[in-house]
């Protein structure tokens, strides 16, 4: 009804612009996504416990007097330390995820 008028009063007709298409998800395919560090450190500590999280990854705040608190402090500062620990995260992941297509 718009464009009629328009063309009755010789303006321009209006145009219909195409709705932007929503942003794919940048993270669709990424396992850490949503995943908060501190919930890591628990699930690591809870499937290998204290000794053998410092067993299998060499940091101080594993070994020594280890508290889901002090870990969050150092990794939070630690880069390299917090990639250790989302690699055996991830590791940690496919192995429960091969032993429950095993049963």
């Amino acid at each position: 009804m718009c464009d009629e008028i328009n063309v009755k009063l010789g303006l321009p007709q209006m145009t219909t612009l195409p709705l932007p298409t929503p942003a794919p998800a940048k993270q669709a395919h990424n396992p850490l996504h949503g995943v908060t560090l501190e919930s890591m450190v628990t699930a690591l500590s809870s499937h290998y416990g204290w000794p053998g999280l410092g067993e299998r990854i060499a940091l101080r705040c594993f070994t020594h007097e280890p508290s889901v608190g002090s870990s969050l402090k150092f990794l939070r500062k630690t880069p390299w330390a917090r990639d250790k620990v989302e690699s055996l995260y991830l590791y940690m992941l496919r192995e429960q995820q091969r032993q429950s297509q095993r049963r």
